[in-house]
């Protein structure tokens, strides 16, 4: 969920913070003004939320048991994870299914003839994925940093994690609930489902099974459901009833299951007020790309607003844009601090400018940056 330097790959979202000072669901669809500090429509969550984008990201490999701990402690509103299937049908937490950059696979001899180049929506991809590995088989390698280059400090935790099943994030979140007295709030995401479907390997059917198994279906259920395919959450919403959320890349990206169904539109034409209309027909909310709120001009810095947070509201549904993230190389070029992009820029000067936009969440690698933001923007 969340748009780095692969301009020709889809954005995975990351994104997404319950706005501040703005409107927000107040039931079923209907965006009413709400004070700072008021609750969302959803489970009592503080507004702005603050989501921890795959744990937290900016401190632990991403998708692991211990970053989403961390993530917890942290005190991060809802933490997100994104699935993919194993061969064997079970769902797993990682990023993509192109585990090549986040496990230790490549240098496992075992696992030298898996190494293959396969096309994922549109892209060519040479490494290792997860489809071509049982769950016993992918439970026998160890999570790494999947940009060390940037967060040299993360690798000191490369090894000490696998990679979860969905199953054991649920079980995890129902004990860690259970200690703390309130619902433990999941951000699911499933990538690339009309991939997978055509691999026999759907993935909404076995994410329903599980919520359900959890008591995690009902309208009610601390978690949401998103995907940058609009046909997965249409699939979703006729198998559960928990909150569902649609994400958008960038303006001419056109998502994946509509290139497969003959669909001409793009993000372009969902973020208009009559795309955002038929989204509000099968989901609560949109998480849009940070850039589609307040593009950014050729020499990086933010310019103008777009009138995509009123127009969401408009039609009822909340805003969890993705992602941000603390490095220069992330922010927005008026909030960078020095030359070295992997140094830490001026993270609060921008989560204020997104949040004035009155958005209603967002997508954080680092959670207790946000969440001080939260507070400082409450105060105000």
């Amino acid at each position: 969920m969340e748009r780095e330097h692969h301009p020709g790959r889809r954005a995975l979202l990351g994104a997404a913070a319950l706005g501040a000072g703005a409107a927000v669901l107040g039931g079923a669809g209907t965006a009413v003004a709400a004070e700072r500090g008021a609750t969302s429509g959803f489970g009592g969550l503080p507004v702005p939320t603050v989501i921890a984008h795959r744990g937290t990201s900016g401190y632990r490999p991403e998708h692991t048991l211990g970053s989403y701990q961390l993530a917890l402690d942290m005190g991060a509103d809802v933490i997100e994870q994104d699935l993919v299937p194993t061969k064997d049908g079970h769902l797993v937490c990682r990023h993509e299914n192109d585990i090549t950059g986040t496990t230790d696979v490549a240098g496992r001899p075992e696992f030298a003839s898996r190494k293959t180049t396969k096309k994922v929506d549109g892209t060519a991809l040479t490494g290792w994925f997860t489809e071509d590995f049982t769950l016993a088989e992918l439970k026998t390698l160890r999570a790494k940093e999947r940009i060390p280059g940037t967060r040299q400090r993360n690798t000191l935790y490369d090894g000490r994690w696998d990679v979860p099943t969905l199953e054991e994030v649920l079980r995890w979140a129902e004990e860690q609930g259970k200690r703390r007295g309130r619902p433990v709030w999941l951000h699911i995401e499933t990538k690339h489902p009309t991939y997978f479907r055509k691999l026999g390997l759907g993935l909404e059917e076995r994410l329903a099974k599980l919520l359900r198994a959890y008591g995690r279906e009902g309208k009610d259920a601390p978690n949401f459901l998103q995907s940058f395919e609009p046909s997965s959450i249409q699939r979703l919403a006729k198998l559960v009833s928990a909150p569902r959320v649609v994400l958008f890349d960038a303006p001419d990206v056109r998502p994946a299951d509509f290139t497969e169904a003959g669909d001409p539109r793009t993000t372009a034409d969902l973020v208009k007020p009559e795309g955002l209309k038929w989204i509000a027909t099968f989901a609560q909310g949109v998480g849009p790309w940070v850039d589609l709120i307040i593009p950014r001009d050729d020499s990086g810095k933010l310019g103008e607003e777009t009138t995509l947070v009123p127009d969401a509201h408009a039609a009822g549904l909340i805003v969890h844009p993705y992602t941000m993230r603390n490095e220069n190389q992330f922010l927005p070029a008026d909030f960078r601090r020095g030359t070295d992009p992997a140094a830490y820029g001026d993270a609060f000067g921008a989560f204020k400018r997104y949040f004035e936009t009155g958005i209603d969440g967002i997508f954080s690698d680092n959670p207790d940056t946000a969440l001080l933001a939260q507070a400082d923007f409450l105060k105000e």
